[in-house]
Order: structure tokens, then sequence, then C-alpha cells
């Protein structure tokens, strides 16, 4: 086969050497100056792969079998445009790598809550003694893991709608979808079409296949309709089947209306802060009891979990006040469950580069739980104008002097949350750089 892999980014540099070791003929294109890709070179020039910086040529689509494109590669880049004028098959990284692998795969989608969800799956059915490892969006190629576990090795997938937009396949053995809310419109074009990326972490599965869904969640509970899986729903309300939450605050699950209750623990008692994990816990306690880990184990592991990088950690504590890294929140909605999470008033650091952001859907929660705002980047301007008349209100030229000015508006038992409710990309390479920052800043406070 010849392929074309348009990035290199880590899984574009995967799926390239994936194919190459595969005895493949492999050419890799990038649109960004090779100056970007230093340490990718070396291994591109190690493994003898063909490649191109700084431009798509017509040399990329030259007698070429499969083209394989990399998370974030706009639908209508004029490469892909050409290649399907040309009815050259064009598939993601996911899919390319999953077509290698006969492991039993979980897949999580939605668009808040994966990373978390597919990591406390992972730790879950680790400290259960099973073999697993996490893979996709998370960090980790899923085509750098091709040929190097054993098969019975359970492969948990951070799956985005980037990923499943371009799968043919791709069919998990367990699906997750935990929420779908409007989220990177520019790439898909509409919500629909977001919506239906996500969606396709199910619609090839069968009635041999687990689907675990939110039934809380309109657009996520609305797959059910379009699959042939078997469905496990949850919910913080009490259901006849899945994992729920009781009236008593205790997570219940049940395999079906036929069996017993059982009792796995006080969601008071799970590590992991605010609603939203109450969420990632039960979708994650069910994909892990598909693997029939025992209730005792799933406790443990909710009780030890601190969580992931980036995502509501904790960073310091100074002079009575808790600061919190919440630089992964990158939407409006991952902002919401930031600051419905805590019950100490907060002083929050918001703002980037903005995807039709609508603020008002966090009026409510701000005027009830914020004390201060400071606005950065981009959306700056815009948040502040939005809250000025109801809020203190500042507006700061970068994160780190942000965080300063927070400290100095803060107060003993109280919360700095940088949870930026934006994009990344006006001011870091990604939300990973940018919540380093903030960690760098609050650490020479």
């Amino acid at each position: 086969m010849n392929y074309t892999i348009i990035g290199a980014g880590k899984s574009g540099l995967a799926a390239a050497i994936l194919a190459k070791n595969n005895g493949d003929k492999v050419f890799l294109t990038e649109s960004k100056p090779s100056s970007d890709y230093s340490d990718a070179i070396i291994q591109i020039e190690k493994h003898e792969i063909d490649y191109e910086f700084g431009g798509h040529t017509s040399k990329a689509i030259s007698n070429v079998h499969c083209l394989i494109t990399s998370p974030g590669v706009p639908p209508n880049a004029p490469i892909i445009l050409e290649a399907e004028s040309r009815n050259i098959e064009i598939i993601s990284e996911l899919e390319f790598a999953w077509r290698q692998i006969t492991n039993p795969v979980i897949s999580i989608t939605g668009t808040n809550g994966k990373t978390t969800t597919t990591a406390l799956t992972t730790f879950i059915l680790q400290q259960a003694g099973k073999s697993a490892v996490s893979a996709g969006n998370i960090g980790t190629p899923l085509s750098s893991l091709v040929n190097t576990l054993g098969k019975d090795t359970i492969i948990v997938i951070e799956s985005s709608s980037y990923q499943l937009d371009r799968t043919a396949d791709f069919r998990p053995n367990i699906g997750v979808i935990l929420n779908i809310t409007p989220d990177h419109l520019g790439y898909h074009g509409s919500f629909v079409n977001y919506r239906n990326a996500k969606w396709k972490t199910s619609s090839r599965q069968t009635e041999k296949d687990l689907l675990i869904l939110n039934a809380d969640d309109k657009e996520a509970a609305a797959a059910s309709e379009f699959t042939r899986a078997q469905i496990m729903p949850f919910s913080i309300n009490p259901l006849q089947q899945g994992a729920w939450c009781d009236n008593n605050g205790r997570l219940i699950i049940r395999k079906s209306s036929q069996h017993n209750e059982e009792e796995i623990m006080l969601f008071d008692d799970i590590r992991l802060p605010g609603v939203h994990n109450r969420y990632n816990s039960m979708a994650a306690v069910l994909a892990a009891r598909a693997f029939e880990v025992r209730n005792e184990n799933i406790r443990d592991s909710l009780i030890q979990f601190a969580g992931v990088e980036h995502r509501l950690e904790f960073v310091r504590k100074l002079n009575g006040i808790d600061y919190i890294n919440d630089s992964k929140a990158t939407n409006i909605n991952a902002a919401w469950y930031a600051l419905s999470s805590f019950k100490k008033p907060i002083v929050w650091i918001a703002g980037g580069r903005g995807d039709n952001n609508d603020y008002n859907q966090l009026d409510e929660l701000v005027y009830k739980n914020v004390s201060c705002i400071v606005s950065i980047g981009e959306e700056a301007n815009t948040i502040f104008d939005h809250y000025c008349l109801k809020n203190r209100c500042v507006k700061a030229a970068t994160l780190e002097e942000a965080t300063h000015i927070a400290s100095e508006h803060a107060e003993p038992d109280n919360i700095v949350l940088f949870s930026p409710a934006c994009k990344s990309f006006d001011m870091f390479d990604n939300y990973e750089q940018r919540g380093q920052c903030f960690k760098n800043a609050v650490l020479s406070l």
C-alpha cells in the first residue's frame, strides 16, 4: 500500500512509522515549517520515510492508495478536497491503527470529561489487576501501541470528534458517550456534523457490544436510537438499570431490571470534586464492571484517583488560598463544571481564543460563586464587558500577570481557579503549555 500521512505531530508520526514498519510505502506531508519539528525529523529520517514540510505539494497525492489525516486537519483543506475528488480513501490515525489490533477496546468520547474518564477507567482496571493502557487523544497514539501489547490488554481510547470523523470500520467493544454540547464547529461546520462524529463511537457496534450513555444529556442519549449495541445508561437520578445516584447520595448499579441493586459507595467519598465527576465516575464504573471488576476494587480506585493534569488540578495552597489549574477547560461547558465544583468563593481567571462563546450560560454560577474575574487573551474584552457591571473585573496582558492579580484579590479560604472557557491558541501552542505556564506562575508567587 502507498500511504500519505498528513501532519507530523504525535499521531501522524506514529502512523507513518507503523506503516513503514509494515513494509508500506509512506510519504509524510506537513504544512508547517520543518523548524517546528526538529525532533520529529530525526525519527522520520531514522525510519527512512519520505517527507515534505512547509506545504502540501502534488507529490502528496500522487500514486496514493490511502490518505491518513491527523486530528484537526480541516475537511475543507485543499489536500483533503483534492484527495476526495480523486476518490482516494481518507481515514484517521485511529482508524488506521484500529484495523491492526485485536485487543478489547473501550472508546470514550464526549465534549467534556473524556480525559478524566479515560484515565480513571484505566486506573480502575489496573488496580484490579487487569492489563490496561490509555491511548488516543489522551496523548499516546494508538498506532504506537500496535504490535507492542499482549492480546488480552484492554485499550482505553479517548476518542475525539476529529479522530472519529474519519473512521470507516472502527468498532469498540465498549463505547462511552459522556455528553455532547457545541464545540469545534469551525472544523465540523455544524453541530449536527459534530454530534454525528461523536456518535461514530457506536455506529458500527453490534448486539455483542455495549454502549454506555449519559441518560441526562439529550444528544448523548439520542445515540441509543442509532446503534445495535446493548445500552447501559447512567444518571444522577434513579434508573431501572445502569448506574445512578440514589436519594441517599449513593452510587448504585444494576445490570438489568431483573438484577438486584448493588451499592458501590457514597458519592461524597469519591476523591474527584464536582457533579461532572459523578458522571465521569459512573461511566468508568460501568466500563470496568463490563470486565468483571469487583465492587471493592472500584470503590478503592474511586477513593484513590486524584485526577489528570490540567483538569481541576490542585497546584498549591498559599496564604490559605487554593490554586486550581483547569487549563483543559477549553469551552463554556467545561468551565461551567469547574465553576460549580467548589463551595468556597472563587477568583476566576478566564479567556483565550473564543469559539462563539455564549457567556450567558455561566451567568448564574458566576454571580453566585465568583468574587472577582481576571480576563486574558483575545476574549479579555468580551468577558470583561459581559460581567463588569455585576462583578469585580480586571484585564491582564499575560497569564503570569493574571495570576499575580488574582492572588492580590483572593482572600484566605478562597479558590483561584484558572478555567479559561476558551481555546489556548491565541497565546499558547496547546492547553498543556498554557496550564504549565499557570502552574509556574503560581509556584513563583
